[in-house]
């Protein structure tokens, strides 16, 4: 924009604007007289008529009100409230489409973060099954008023709750689940929290889903110890779901935005399910971390592997390791794996899952790695590989450095935010370690996100 120009768009106005590409949250980002627009809804290529609600200094934002010149990949949107839901984002792009558009999300983000024009990110491996792919659920539950409910998902940068029937993206299992509890809500009296009031019982509703193992969990998250009639759920769910396994509850008493609470008892069967990737079975709290699509994780998993290029004889270190599912696949074919974790639940998950296993050559380290890899150095471990992958904040620069000292031959960085992974692969660019390749895996089909490994070598003097 040219300094101390008039900004050209005002506040409830309609304007005509072409779509350029895609944003990061998957809205259409155009320009009008050299502005920037960005359009919810707008696909690249076309040419819309959008109201602005919102004028900055450097863009605008606006609605869409008509398509004059629509884009060959729109469709028509599978889910009835996807218009108002915020849960998917890209339900009116064609899932080629989507996949040509997540691979410039991520080429995008090289050039204009990273600076590495000449990284070129390949095609994105797309899913076999881009719907009812996710198997685990977290929705909150609301009071809709007049003794409704809304069970569903938050509308897009809002806590207003919006009512569904059936999640489009969700395993069966996790629909049935949620219509189950609606049901016993509504036979029995039971009251849903109401944020503004600390007001009511039933917060948020956990499903999880072993997709190889058919097992099943249900979380009730409630806002007090409390809960009248859980036997009746109990009743109510296993006569409906064969799978189930667990049915705990979870007790969040705290005014706040995160959804589990620190106590969690087991109201019937076990306290996990399982389910595997690959060659490899896991357990599964309600407090786990597990890859949200079971089959395409198994694809992000063997990329990594790949590009780690292991031969049997390469000491691994796994930063950011988690329970341990990224350090157990890199055991199979490494001679001895060291995964770090800040977080000591989690370091206890990744112990008994090499157990549960059978894996003898992986050694899991609770410490932060920023310092825990200069300890490996001083005590006589120096890993060949060295594997990434960060919260979407990315790597701290604490971490990167301590990679680049201890300067394996190989890093292998799995991301799942394109901005952070391209901000840290530069670092690494300037600490002498050069791009080779950067694969987009789609993870979360129909909406913006998308997951990347990236492969980063040594340069050799």
């Amino acid at each position: 924009m040219i300094p101390n120009r008039p900004i050209p768009v005002q506040k409830g106005k309609t304007y005509t604007i072409d779509i350029l590409r895609l944003g990061s949250n998957g809205e259409g980002v155009g320009r009008y007289e050299n502005f920037t627009v960005f359009v919810p809804l707008a696909l690249p290529g076309e040419t819309v008529q959008a109201r602005v609600t919102l004028v900055k200094k450097q863009y605008a934002g606006a609605v869409l009100t008509e398509i004059t010149k629509p884009s060959p990949d729109r469709v028509q949107p599978l889910c009835p409230v996807y218009d108002c839901c915020g849960g998917c984002q890209l339900q009116h792009l064609s899932y080629d489409g989507e996949l040509k558009e997540k691979r410039q999300q991520v080429q995008d983000a090289l050039e204009r973060i990273g600076h590495l024009p000449d990284v070129k990110a390949l095609p994105a491996l797309g899913s076999a099954s881009p719907w009812a792919y996710r198997n685990k659920m977290q929705f909150p539950v609301a009071s809709a008023g007049k003794g409704k409910l809304a069970i569903g998902c938050f509308a897009a940068a809002t806590h207003q709750v919006i009512d569904v029937t059936s999640c489009a993206i969700q395993k069966d299992a996790n629909n049935q689940i949620a219509a189950i509890v609606r049901q016993w809500m509504k036979e029995y009296k039971i009251p849903a929290y109401d944020e503004d009031k600390r007001t009511g019982i039933v917060r948020h509703i956990m499903g999880r889903v072993g997709v190889h193992t058919g097992e099943i969990m249900v979380c009730l998250v409630t806002a007090g110890v409390m809960v009248p009639h859980m036997k009746d759920l109990v009743r109510m769910l296993r006569s409906a779901l064969p799978g189930l396994k667990s049915v705990v509850q979870n007790v969040n008493t705290r005014h706040t935005n995160v959804i589990l609470g620190p106590k969690t008892r087991v109201v019937f069967g076990a306290p996990t399910i399982h389910d595997s990737i690959g060659p490899l079975t896991f357990n599964i709290s309600a407090q786990s971390f597990f890859q949200v699509n079971s089959e395409q994780a198994q694809r992000l998993y063997e990329t990594a592997l790949e590009f780690a290029g292991l031969q049997g004889n390469e000491i691994v270190v796994d930063v950011y390791c988690g329970t341990g599912t990224i350090t157990l696949f890199l055991a199979q074919k490494a001679k001895q794996v060291y995964g770090i974790e800040i977080v000591a639940p989690a370091i206890k998950d990744a112990i008994q899952n090499a157990r549960d296993n059978h894996i003898y050559n992986a050694e899991f380290i609770l410490g932060d790695a920023a310092y825990t890899l200069p300890e490996l150095i001083q005590n006589g471990i120096h890993p060949d590989v060295v594997v990434l992958d960060p919260p979407r904040a990315g790597c701290d620069e604490k971490v990167l450095h301590a990679i680049a000292r201890t300067k394996p031959n190989r890093v292998v960085y799995i991301s799942c935010n394109p901005a952070t992974l391209a901000r840290d692969l530069a670092y690494m660019d300037q600490h002498g370690y050069k791009m080779v390749k950067v694969q987009p895996v789609d993870m979360f089909s129909r909406t913006h996100h998308v997951e990347c490994v990236a492969l980063i070598q040594r340069r050799t003097m």
